[in-house]
């Protein structure tokens, strides 16, 4: 259950399989986050909820890299909206696709 003094969070990603690591595009708190996510609707960006993960890459500056120990844990989201997306233009894209372009 949120607590009534809790502060939402949120964190954009963007992931270039050519780059190999997906980079912080947006993080904030608060009103910046409702922000973030407002605009990830708009443009019908899936939008994946994980507080805890949201607050680790807060921590994060915009246009880092997520570290290696959060690579699992993000490939799991990119497999879902690569999932989603295979669907949407009936295509396949696969898991091992992304954990491998992540491990390079």
């Amino acid at each position: 259950m949120k607590k009534k003094n809790d502060i939402r969070e949120a964190v954009a990603l963007e992931y270039d399989p050519d780059q190999g690591v997906p980079v912080v595009t947006a993080a904030g708190k608060g009103k910046t986050a409702e922000r973030i996510i407002e605009a990830a609707r708009e443009h019908a960006v899936p939008i994946h909820e994980d507080p805890g993960l949201a607050h680790v890459l807060n921590t994060l500056g915009i246009g880092d890299e997520i570290p290696p120990e959060l690579y699992n844990v993000v490939a799991q989201i990119l497999i879902y909206v690569a999932d989603l997306d295979s669907k949407a233009e009936g295509g396949q894209k696969t898991k091992q696709n992304i954990l491998q372009n992540l491990s390079n």
